[in-house]
Protein backbone atom coordinates (compact mmCIF):
# COMPACT_ATOMS: atom_id res chain seq x y z
CA UNK A 1 0.00 0.00 0.00
CA UNK A 2 1.14 3.69 -0.99
CA UNK A 3 2.19 5.07 2.27
CA UNK A 4 0.04 8.65 1.39
CA UNK A 5 -3.29 9.35 3.50
CA UNK A 6 -5.51 10.69 1.17
CA UNK A 7 -8.44 13.32 2.56
CA UNK A 8 -11.62 14.28 0.95
CA UNK A 9 -13.36 16.88 2.29
CA UNK A 10 -17.01 16.28 1.48
CA UNK A 11 -20.97 17.76 1.76
CA UNK A 12 -23.34 16.07 -0.16
CA UNK A 13 -21.20 13.88 -2.62
CA UNK A 14 -22.96 11.16 -3.17
CA UNK A 15 -23.18 11.66 -6.74
CA UNK A 16 -19.10 11.51 -7.21
CA UNK A 17 -17.38 10.31 -4.34
CA UNK A 18 -17.77 6.70 -5.17
CA UNK A 19 -15.78 7.10 -8.54
CA UNK A 20 -13.23 9.39 -6.70
CA UNK A 21 -12.87 6.37 -3.70
CA UNK A 22 -12.59 3.41 -6.38
CA UNK A 23 -9.25 4.64 -8.08
CA UNK A 24 -7.35 4.88 -4.24
CA UNK A 25 -8.01 1.62 -3.43
CA UNK A 26 -3.72 1.50 -3.49
CA UNK A 27 -3.55 4.00 -1.00
CA UNK A 28 -2.73 3.17 2.64
CA UNK A 29 -5.06 5.71 3.83
CA UNK A 30 -8.82 7.30 2.48
CA UNK A 31 -10.37 9.92 5.19
CA UNK A 32 -13.79 11.27 4.15
CA UNK A 33 -14.25 14.48 6.17
CA UNK A 34 -17.68 15.07 6.01
CA UNK A 35 -19.59 18.16 7.41
CA UNK A 36 -23.78 16.27 7.77
CA UNK A 37 -23.88 14.99 4.68
CA UNK A 38 -28.16 14.06 3.90
CA UNK A 39 -27.59 11.85 1.41
CA UNK A 40 -25.64 8.62 0.85
CA UNK A 41 -21.88 10.31 1.05
CA UNK A 42 -21.42 8.62 4.68
CA UNK A 43 -22.40 5.40 3.41
CA UNK A 44 -20.31 5.31 0.28
CA UNK A 45 -17.58 5.98 1.65
CA UNK A 46 -17.27 3.56 4.27
CA UNK A 47 -18.74 0.76 1.49
CA UNK A 48 -15.05 1.21 0.33
CA UNK A 49 -13.51 1.18 3.68
CA UNK A 50 -12.62 5.28 4.05
CA UNK A 51 -12.62 6.51 7.71
CA UNK A 52 -15.10 8.61 8.00
CA UNK A 53 -14.14 11.82 10.05
CA UNK A 54 -17.26 14.52 11.05
CA UNK A 55 -16.45 18.05 10.81
CA UNK A 56 -18.55 20.80 12.20
CA UNK A 57 -17.99 24.40 11.39
CA UNK A 58 -17.53 27.52 13.57
CA UNK A 59 -17.20 29.90 11.31
CA UNK A 60 -13.66 30.36 12.34
CA UNK A 61 -10.15 29.27 11.20
CA UNK A 62 -9.12 26.70 10.65
CA UNK A 63 -11.14 25.86 7.45
CA UNK A 64 -12.02 22.04 6.70
CA UNK A 65 -8.62 21.36 4.65
CA UNK A 66 -6.55 22.88 7.51
CA UNK A 67 -8.24 21.42 10.11
CA UNK A 68 -7.99 17.26 8.02
CA UNK A 69 -4.46 18.21 7.76
CA UNK A 70 -3.75 18.65 12.02
CA UNK A 71 -5.99 16.08 12.47
CA UNK A 72 -4.76 13.05 14.95
CA UNK A 73 -6.62 10.71 12.94
CA UNK A 74 -4.33 11.61 9.42
CA UNK A 75 -1.77 8.95 9.66
CA UNK A 76 0.98 9.55 7.24
CA UNK A 77 3.15 13.22 6.69
CA UNK A 78 2.35 12.96 2.95
CA UNK A 79 -1.40 13.83 2.33
CA UNK A 80 -2.81 14.05 -0.76
CA UNK A 81 -5.63 16.49 -0.91
CA UNK A 82 -8.90 15.39 -3.27
CA UNK A 83 -12.06 17.18 -4.05
CA UNK A 84 -14.94 14.27 -4.14
CA UNK A 85 -15.35 15.12 -7.72
CA UNK A 86 -11.82 14.16 -8.62
CA UNK A 87 -10.40 11.24 -10.35
CA UNK A 88 -7.00 9.91 -10.25
CA UNK A 89 -5.28 8.24 -13.02
CA UNK A 90 -3.70 4.43 -13.23
CA UNK A 91 -0.49 6.68 -13.78
CA UNK A 92 -0.62 9.45 -11.45
CA UNK A 93 -1.32 6.63 -8.76
CA UNK A 94 2.53 5.08 -10.08
CA UNK A 95 4.17 8.34 -10.08
CA UNK A 96 3.03 9.07 -6.39
CA UNK A 97 3.93 5.26 -5.35
CA UNK A 98 7.53 5.89 -7.06
CA UNK A 99 7.71 9.44 -5.40
CA UNK A 100 6.83 8.52 -2.28
CA UNK A 101 9.10 5.41 -2.18
CA UNK A 102 12.40 7.60 -1.21
CA UNK A 103 13.06 11.28 0.15
CA UNK A 104 10.91 13.04 -1.98
CA UNK A 105 12.71 16.42 -3.39
CA UNK A 106 10.35 19.04 -2.66
CA UNK A 107 7.70 19.59 -0.19
CA UNK A 108 4.97 19.84 -2.43
CA UNK A 109 3.57 18.92 -5.77
CA UNK A 110 1.22 20.82 -8.10
CA UNK A 111 -0.97 17.81 -10.35
CA UNK A 112 -3.28 18.90 -13.02
CA UNK A 113 -6.82 18.86 -13.36
CA UNK A 114 -8.28 17.71 -16.68
CA UNK A 115 -11.98 18.47 -17.17
CA UNK A 116 -15.02 16.47 -17.73
CA UNK A 117 -17.64 19.21 -18.41
CA UNK A 118 -21.06 17.88 -19.96
CA UNK A 119 -20.13 14.27 -19.57
CA UNK A 120 -17.55 14.47 -22.17
CA UNK A 121 -13.76 14.88 -21.04
CA UNK A 122 -12.04 17.88 -22.95
CA UNK A 123 -8.61 16.98 -24.46
CA UNK A 124 -7.56 20.78 -24.92
CA UNK A 125 -9.03 24.21 -23.64
CA UNK A 126 -8.05 24.99 -19.99
CA UNK A 127 -6.89 23.16 -17.34
CA UNK A 128 -6.39 23.44 -13.66
CA UNK A 129 -3.01 22.88 -11.17
CA UNK A 130 -3.89 22.77 -7.64
CA UNK A 131 -1.13 22.08 -5.32
CA UNK A 132 -1.83 18.29 -3.70
CA UNK A 133 0.62 16.34 -2.46
CA UNK A 134 1.77 17.73 0.21
CA UNK A 135 4.19 16.58 3.34
CA UNK A 136 1.42 18.22 6.26
CA UNK A 137 4.54 18.83 8.27
CA UNK A 138 4.93 21.86 6.31
CA UNK A 139 2.28 23.01 5.51
CA UNK A 140 0.04 25.57 6.87
CA UNK A 141 -2.94 27.60 4.88
CA UNK A 142 -3.16 31.18 4.95
CA UNK A 143 -6.16 32.90 7.01
CA UNK A 144 -7.53 35.84 4.42
CA UNK A 145 -10.39 38.15 5.60
CA UNK A 146 -13.32 36.19 4.12
CA UNK A 147 -14.92 34.86 7.26
CA UNK A 148 -17.88 37.72 7.12
CA UNK A 149 -18.33 37.34 3.60
CA UNK A 150 -22.02 36.26 3.06
CA UNK A 151 -22.36 32.82 2.37
CA UNK A 152 -19.02 31.77 2.77
CA UNK A 153 -18.08 28.45 3.08
CA UNK A 154 -15.93 26.32 5.10
CA UNK A 155 -13.52 25.13 2.87
CA UNK A 156 -10.60 27.41 1.91
CA UNK A 157 -10.91 29.36 -1.40
CA UNK A 158 -9.39 29.58 -4.21
CA UNK A 159 -5.84 30.00 -2.89
CA UNK A 160 -3.09 27.38 -2.41
CA UNK A 161 -1.88 26.60 0.75
CA UNK A 162 1.57 28.09 2.20
CA UNK A 163 4.98 25.63 2.09
CA UNK A 164 8.11 25.61 3.89
CA UNK A 165 9.79 24.11 1.36
CA UNK A 166 10.43 23.48 -2.57
CA UNK A 167 7.60 23.19 -4.80
CA UNK A 168 7.47 20.69 -7.47
CA UNK A 169 5.12 19.38 -10.20
CA UNK A 170 3.83 16.18 -10.80
CA UNK A 171 4.02 15.03 -14.64
CA UNK A 172 0.57 12.57 -14.98
CA UNK A 173 -2.94 14.21 -14.52
CA UNK A 174 -6.05 13.46 -12.77
CA UNK A 175 -10.03 13.68 -14.21
CA UNK A 176 -12.32 16.70 -12.53
CA UNK A 177 -15.34 15.21 -13.55
CA UNK A 178 -18.38 16.53 -11.52
CA UNK A 179 -21.40 14.43 -12.18
CA UNK A 180 -24.15 16.50 -10.31
CA UNK A 181 -26.44 18.56 -12.71
CA UNK A 182 -25.52 21.82 -14.33
CA UNK A 183 -27.73 24.08 -11.64
CA UNK A 184 -25.06 22.81 -9.26
CA UNK A 185 -22.25 23.70 -11.27
CA UNK A 186 -23.66 27.05 -11.82
CA UNK A 187 -24.60 27.71 -8.00
CA UNK A 188 -20.99 26.91 -6.85
CA UNK A 189 -19.32 29.68 -9.20
CA UNK A 190 -21.64 31.80 -8.05
CA UNK A 191 -20.68 31.47 -4.33
CA UNK A 192 -16.76 31.40 -5.98
CA UNK A 193 -17.31 34.69 -7.86
CA UNK A 194 -18.91 36.80 -5.14
CA UNK A 195 -16.11 35.31 -2.61
CA UNK A 196 -13.40 36.55 -5.23
CA UNK A 197 -14.81 39.80 -6.05
CA UNK A 198 -15.32 40.88 -2.29
CA UNK A 199 -11.80 39.71 -1.39
CA UNK A 200 -10.72 41.55 -4.91
CA UNK A 201 -12.35 45.30 -3.41
CA UNK A 202 -10.40 44.74 -0.34
CA UNK A 203 -6.71 43.93 -1.35
CA UNK A 204 -6.87 40.52 -0.65
CA UNK A 205 -6.60 37.93 -3.49
CA UNK A 206 -3.15 40.16 -3.63
CA UNK A 207 -1.61 39.43 -0.03
CA UNK A 208 -2.81 35.99 -1.12
CA UNK A 209 -0.89 35.64 -4.00
CA UNK A 210 2.63 36.62 -2.40
CA UNK A 211 2.79 33.58 -1.08
CA UNK A 212 3.28 31.83 -4.50
CA UNK A 213 5.75 32.21 -6.72
CA UNK A 214 7.37 35.06 -9.05
CA UNK A 215 5.75 33.86 -12.25
CA UNK A 216 1.82 32.82 -10.83
CA UNK A 217 2.13 36.38 -9.19
CA UNK A 218 2.91 37.98 -12.31
CA UNK A 219 0.56 36.09 -14.56
CA UNK A 220 -2.38 36.78 -11.85
CA UNK A 221 -1.71 40.42 -11.50
CA UNK A 222 -1.75 41.12 -15.43
CA UNK A 223 -5.07 39.19 -15.57
CA UNK A 224 -6.52 41.26 -12.73
CA UNK A 225 -6.30 44.54 -14.70
CA UNK A 226 -6.97 43.33 -18.16
CA UNK A 227 -10.10 44.85 -19.79
CA UNK A 228 -12.83 42.36 -20.92
CA UNK A 229 -11.52 39.55 -18.43
CA UNK A 230 -14.34 37.20 -19.43
CA UNK A 231 -13.29 37.87 -22.94
CA UNK A 232 -9.93 36.79 -22.71
CA UNK A 233 -10.95 33.95 -20.48
CA UNK A 234 -13.26 32.44 -23.16
CA UNK A 235 -10.56 33.47 -26.14
CA UNK A 236 -7.87 31.83 -23.59
CA UNK A 237 -9.98 28.35 -23.23
CA UNK A 238 -11.40 28.18 -26.54
CA UNK A 239 -8.66 29.28 -29.19
CA UNK A 240 -5.59 29.52 -27.55
CA UNK A 241 -5.76 26.20 -25.71
CA UNK A 242 -7.60 24.66 -29.05
CA UNK A 243 -11.08 24.33 -26.67
CA UNK A 244 -12.81 24.14 -30.50
CA UNK A 245 -11.21 21.07 -31.22
CA UNK A 246 -13.61 19.28 -28.08
CA UNK A 247 -16.66 20.64 -30.17
CA UNK A 248 -19.55 22.11 -28.46
CA UNK A 249 -18.70 20.75 -24.69
CA UNK A 250 -15.84 23.11 -25.11
CA UNK A 251 -17.61 25.70 -26.18
CA UNK A 252 -19.60 25.59 -23.65
CA UNK A 253 -16.45 25.05 -20.91
CA UNK A 254 -15.02 28.07 -22.30
CA UNK A 255 -18.82 29.98 -21.80
CA UNK A 256 -18.91 28.95 -18.71
CA UNK A 257 -15.42 30.03 -17.65
CA UNK A 258 -16.21 33.33 -19.49
CA UNK A 259 -19.43 33.87 -17.18
CA UNK A 260 -17.34 33.25 -14.32
CA UNK A 261 -15.34 36.05 -14.60
CA UNK A 262 -17.66 38.61 -15.96
CA UNK A 263 -19.83 37.98 -12.95
CA UNK A 264 -16.68 38.70 -10.61
CA UNK A 265 -16.24 41.96 -12.65
CA UNK A 266 -19.84 43.11 -12.66
CA UNK A 267 -19.99 42.47 -8.59
CA UNK A 268 -16.49 44.36 -7.92
CA UNK A 269 -18.23 47.14 -9.76
CA UNK A 270 -18.67 50.06 -7.02
CA UNK A 271 -22.42 50.65 -5.97
CA UNK A 272 -24.10 53.71 -7.45
CA UNK A 273 -27.25 55.46 -7.56
CA UNK A 274 -29.33 55.03 -10.97
CA UNK A 275 -28.57 58.23 -12.96
CA UNK A 276 -32.46 59.74 -11.97
CA UNK A 277 -32.08 59.14 -8.67
CA UNK A 278 -29.01 61.56 -8.79
CA UNK A 279 -30.13 63.55 -10.45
Amino acid sequence: MIPVSVVIPTRNEAMNLGYCLEALREFDQVVVCDSASADATVAIARHYGAEVLPFVWNRQYPKKKEWSLQHHSVRHDWVLMLDADEIVSAELVQEIAELVADVPPCAAYFIEGRFVFLGEPLRFGHRNCKMMLVDRRRTTFPHPDDLDVPGGWEVEGHYQPIIDGRVGRLKSSLLHWDRKPAAAYFGRHDLYADWEARLAQRGTLVRLAANESFARRLMKAAFRKTPGRWLVAFLHSYVFKLGFLDGPAGFHFAMARAFYYWQIALRGRPSSLPRRARA
